[in-house]
């Protein structure tokens, strides 16, 4: 019933305690601060190692579709992603297409009004 795959888990959370009990002391960070930027690093490198900037078609429109896991604040950055598209000069349009939970489409509305 699990969202992620167990092997994959397990290798990560391995990962994040070698890094977290071998790291390096850094003196600027608190430990909560340490545990937190290892766990963010791995993220990263989990999910593809670099940071790309966003492409858009050529001709109009330019879809993106967010996917993850329940919760994991998908809503909530389609929000922010169309508040920067906006002031970028672009004309985002938030399609909701979680037919499934109840109330994804008012959430959306909610969040693109904010």
């Amino acid at each position: 019933d699990a969202d992620v795959a167990l092997p994959v888990v397990k290798d990560f959370t391995a990962k994040v305690r070698e890094r977290a009990l071998g790291d390096e002391v850094n003196k600027a960070l608190n430990p909560a601060q340490q545990v937190v930027q290892i766990v963010n690093e791995e993220l990263i490198q989990i999910l593809g190692g670099e940071q790309r900037r966003l492409q858009f078609a050529k001709t109009a429109p330019t879809v993106i579709m967010l996917a993850g896991l329940q919760g994991s604040g998908k809503t909530t950055f389609a929000g922010k992603l169309a508040r920067q598209l906006e002031n970028d000069g672009h004309t985002p349009l938030l399609v909701a297409a979680d037919l499934q939970r109840p109330n994804a489409v008012n959430q959306l509305q909610v969040v693109a009004e904010q």
